[in-house]
């Protein structure tokens, strides 16, 4: 079967599957998966940055704020709870390690899918913490798990180091076989 179809006066007319070909080349082209994993890590690393950078007074210093919001205003809305938060002062130090290691690495494309798996877990005790806000922690976490599943893509040092090893790796193998000769 041809991909026209000639009507009763002659004229060309697409079929649906052509115009459905046609409109999926033009949404690959917009977005190939590539640019689309970039902006999903970016997307997944703003927030919690965000967030982050408000935690500290210096260098390895969680500023008082973020003690207080553990200590005071933050609960775990577990049955039975909300509960207060165990150990307020390392919750809010590792919260804002979490919130500004993970980010960057996420960005960078280094260690991605171990970056995401640490924002998903964030993310569930984030949702444990204000339930309210689950439209957007569930956006978070459909971000951390795509970058989980497929990997940051190639815009990242994950990339390039796997290209660098199997590079590597290929040479080794070849020389190995050229020596036997």
């Amino acid at each position: 079967m041809t991909t026209d179809q000639r009507t009763a006066s002659g004229a060309l007319v697409p079929t649906l599957a052509d115009l459905v070909e046609r409109a999926l080349l033009l949404v690959r082209r917009i977005a190939p998966a590539d640019f689309v994993q970039l902006v999903a890590r970016v997307a997944l690393a703003v927030p919690f940055w965000r967030s982050g950078v408000l935690k500290w007074d210096g260098f390895l210093q969680v500023n008082d704020t973020a003690v207080t919001l553990f200590s005071d205003e933050f609960m775990l809305h577990l049955p039975g709870g909300p509960y207060p938060f165990p150990a307020p002062a390392a919750f809010a130090f590792l919260s804002g390690s979490g919130e500004i290691v993970f980010p960057i690495l996420l960005v960078l494309g280094l260690g991605a899918r171990f970056a995401a798996l640490g924002l998903l877990v964030m993310t569930l005790i984030v949702e444990l913490t204000v339930p309210e806000g689950w439209p957007i922690h569930l956006t978070w976490a459909a971000m951390a798990l795509g970058v989980m599943a497929w990997g940051p893509g190639a815009v990242s040092l994950d990339a390039l180091i796997d290209r660098f090893w199997r590079d590597d790796r290929r040479d080794r193998e070849q020389g190995g076989q050229t020596r036997l000769k």
